[in-house]
């Protein structure tokens, strides 16, 4: 009788499961190379800089950040540094603690976001003041680079002539004007909060990403939006910066924010820096990227040459596309890992636990609860634990991952035939061989899909992974808001979305393979 059991249909579903779990053993291995590097610490640093450690450099997700990052990595570069870039990552709540953690070794900060968003200071104390309080927590603030870019307000120059606003004051007498402002703005205390009460503003924002404001701007779905003065975007869209009459935006000098241990000749060469930009000519580069479509490696090798930092010809891509692969099998690796890590989680816990409905409930439940934590709110809260790049990004794949396949694996074993089951009791099987030659064979299809579902899933959340440097197809979409770049947003999406189609086409295909076909819900012939 145990022989009618392991029937060749019931074979090939128990080899596709094995097949599975295989492929998952194999993804594990490589989940462990990709995520071994153990993080490091400023304070262990701070003895020597190993010759061969990289300098890692780090900006923010906005077009100016990026440049100036691009900038600081080949003037390093050029000072016989291994640079690794870790550009256009989300705002200063993930810069700053990847610097603070030693994930990052340097990048672009202000002295106003400085003071008030990380020292949490009332206001802006002098330069050396600010290093003196950085190097307490094993940071440096190196000299400005030369010029100020504060906030602003904007507005379309025709709207605000038309209704005689030439002073952020004057917005008080609007009321009916819809604004936005960046997210960050919103929450920071030298932005909105402190903005409203010094100009008695009535408006309410709403919040929006700061790459797509302008674009909202300029299609007048909104009337202002907050601004950096030296944005490029400024001229190209003819808009106009109201007056701060009151002069309630500090300064925001830009400064290198580096980590304490960095190797003087690193801080000479970035020094070289000091006092070579001021307003305008920062807007002009930030121009070149926005209007003139140049990549910002091109923008920032032009301007080092044109300083007289370097006279060798950089050769440079300015291709949207040229890291197309790289970001595709980044992407790859991310989803692939979480993927199946929650696999080898996911499965036997839901074996553990189906049996027992109280169990299982309170899996389901922990396992939902997590599932409703916004991405990039889960991204931010993994940096203080694991830092930044790829380890938070794939630990947090992970636990979206979990919820579709341990649902779909609980509610496939608990609805198998009652009575497979109980002629398999009857027949003298043990729960074992129950398992192995009975229920999960019965139950591979519905596996199938919920892991299918968990893979789809990642493959469109791992495209915010790029906030936190862990580079993959969100890279282009990030750099794409950044400038205003649809088609470089579109570099990211599409890529993305095939993947996406490809994932569901290979799991038919898997399942067509393993599966018979009545158990697919078809006639077989």
């Amino acid at each position: 009788m145990k022989m009618l059991m392991t029937t060749p249909v019931l074979q090939r579903s128990r080899r596709g499961l094995s097949g599975a779990l295989m492929i998952a053993g194999l993804a594990l291995a490589s989940l462990g190379a990709l995520v071994s590097s153990p993080l490091a610490s400023a304070e262990e640093e701070a003895a020597a800089w190993p010759e061969d450690k990289p300098i890692v450099v780090g900006s923010k997700a906005d077009r100016e950040g990026h440049l100036l990052g691009e900038i600081f990595a080949q003037v390093l570069e050029d000072a016989g540094f291994t640079v690794e870039r870790r550009l256009g990552l989300g705002q200063t709540i993930i810069t700053y603690q990847g610097l603070a953690e030693g994930e990052l070794d340097v990048y672009p900060e202000y002295t106003g976001t400085l003071a008030h968003a990380i020292l949490n200071l009332d206001s802006v104390p002098p330069l050396d003041k600010l290093d003196a309080l950085s190097r307490e927590r094993g940071l440096r603030v190196l000299k400005p680079l030369g010029f100020n870019n504060t906030y602003a307000v904007s507005m379309r120059r025709e709207q605000a002539e038309s209704l005689g606003i030439r002073t952020i004051g004057d917005l008080a007498d609007h009321p009916d004007l819809s604004i936005a402002m960046s997210h960050e703005f919103i929450k920071r205390s030298d932005g909105w909060p402190g903005l409203a009460d010094a100009y008695a503003l009535p408006q309410v924002p709403r919040g929006i990403e700061h790459g797509i404001a302008y674009q909202a701007l300029r299609e007048s779905k909104i009337d202002a939006t907050d601004a950096y003065s030296t944005e490029g975007d400024i001229q190209r869209f003819d808009f106009v910066l109201l007056d701060d009459d009151q002069g309630y935006f500090p300064e925001y000098l830009a400064v290198p924010f580096v980590n304490a241990a960095l190797p003087e000749k690193a801080v000479a060469a970035l020094d070289q820096l000091a006092g070579s930009l001021d307003e305008d000519s920062m807007q002009a580069l930030n121009a070149e990227v926005s209007t003139e479509e140049q990549s910002f490696a091109q923008v920032a090798s032009r301007f080092i040459q044109e300083q007289g930092i370097t006279t060798e010809q950089r050769e440079v891509s300015g291709a949207k596309w040229d890291k197309l692969g790289t970001n595709l099998i980044e992407h790859l690796q991310l989803t692939l890992s979480a993927l199946l890590l929650a696999c080898l989680v996911g499965l036997p816990l839901s074996l553990l636990v189906y049996r027992n409905p109280k169990v299982s409930r309170v899996v389901l439940y922990v396992t939902g609860l997590l599932q409703t934590i916004p991405s990039i709110a889960l991204l931010a809260l993994m940096i203080p634990l694991f830092g930044i790049g790829v380890v938070p990004a794939v630990i947090a794949l992970f636990v979206y991952s979990l919820l579709p396949i341990i649902r779909a694996a609980i509610t496939a074993l608990l609805t198998v035939d009652p009575l497979l089951v109980k002629v398999a009791r009857g027949m003298g099987l043990t729960r074992r061989e129950q398992l192995r030659h009975v229920i999960l064979p019965l139950a591979t299809p519905n596996l199938l899909t919920g892991i299918k579902t968990a893979a789809i899933i990642n493959i469109g959340t791992a495209t915010l992974a790029a906030f936190i440097g862990a580079g993959g197809l969100g890279e282009p979409i990030v750099t794409g808001l950044s400038l205003n770049d649809y088609d470089l947003v579109l570099y990211g999406a599409i890529p993305a979305a095939l993947l996406a189609i490809c994932a569901e086409l290979l799991f038919e295909l898997f399942e067509r393979m393993v599966i018979p076909a009545h158990m697919r819900g078809l006639k077989a012939r």
